[in-house]
């Protein structure tokens, strides 16, 4: 009888040890999604003024088509990006392709003067300061999150449930170039 009741008492606890470790992993991943939707209100507004920074800087640079198509082609990708992995990706062509547009606009210095370019400008470059905030955020959540999932026991027990190691929100290998490399200093 007693060996009966210590079985049993030991399949409690391990349930309950199971069950703990379920519900910290939905907490976590659920904890991400949440991170994620504070960078998909940004992201929103971002690609909200997209098209207004497009317009205009338009009329200033007809024969830079190439660079104001890309930017279009990017923003249309990110907006109908639908998983967070498709998401991410899709932003950092975007960012590519806007900074792509800054560099472009330095060589028209009438355009970087005009009072509506410098309003967008300055909206975007909030916008950016903003993702930044959010970004760390979210790759906090994600580090919680895959840590959580690597962990013994709970690595066993996380690829039952379908939980996995999930992706940050990096720079991408294009911008991380451009980071590594010295910067230019002219006089």
């Amino acid at each position: 009888m007693s060996s009966t009741l210590i079985i049993i008492g030991i399949i409690v606890l391990l349930g309950i040890w199971l069950v703990s470790i379920y519900n910290t992993l939905v907490s976590l991943r659920n904890h991400r999604e949440n991170a994620f939707a504070d960078i998909d209100v940004q992201l929103k507004q971002r690609h909200d003024l997209i098209p207004q920074l497009l317009g205009a800087v338009k009329g200033y640079m007809e024969h830079e088509r190439g660079t104001l198509e890309a930017v279009t082609n990017a923003r249309t990708q990110a907006m109908n990006a639908s998983s967070i992995n498709e998401k991410i990706e899709a932003e950092q062509q975007l960012t590519s392709a806007i900074r792509g547009l800054n560099v472009q606009v330095e060589a028209y210095p009438d355009l970087k003067a005009s009072q509506n370019f410098l309003q967008l400008q300055n909206e975007i470059s909030d916008i950016e300061n903003k993702l930044a905030a959010v970004r760390r955020f979210f790759n906090a959540a994600t580090k919680e999150l895959n840590i959580a999932v690597q962990k013994f026991p709970n690595t066993i027990f996380a690829g039952m449930f379908g939980f996995k190691t999930e992706p940050m929100f990096d720079l991408g290998e294009t911008q991380r170039a451009d980071l590594d490399k010295a910067p230019e200093v002219k006089f």
